[in-house]
């Protein structure tokens, strides 16, 4: 009986844990594929995008545009994520589109929690 309460007490724990933000019906985990919160993986650090943007409706906006290469603060000036300019596209046509507002919301929320 004991050994019952202790693993029901750990699921509950871990129900409370959380490794993604969410906003709306968005969920931030499919992203930890290419974004992290402090630093680059595939994709830029979620801080600084969430710097070059300043706030979620600057980024939904950018998404509502349809996230055209151009319009990518961080991904259409730097090298190395211009090379990924297709993956990008491909996710945000996965992932994003539909939900831009939530994934916007969901990103700073990412960034303030200080995870993804």
């Amino acid at each position: 009986m004991k050994s019952v309460f202790a693993a029901m007490t750990a699921a509950v724990a871990l129900m409370g844990i959380s490794s993604v933000a969410t906003a709306g019906t968005f969920n931030t985990g499919p992203c930890k594929a290419c974004h992290a919160v402090g630093k680059d993986v595939v994709g830029p650090d979620w801080a600084r995008v969430a710097k070059a943007y300043g706030s979620p409706e600057a980024l939904a906006k950018v998404f509502k545009g349809g996230f055209k290469p151009e319009d990518r603060k961080i991904g259409s000036t730097e090298p190395k994520f211009k090379a990924q300019e297709a993956i990008m596209t491909g996710q945000y046509n996965t992932l994003i589109k539909g939900h831009e507002d939530d994934a916007a919301n969901a990103l700073f929320a990412a960034v303030k929690a200080g995870k993804i």
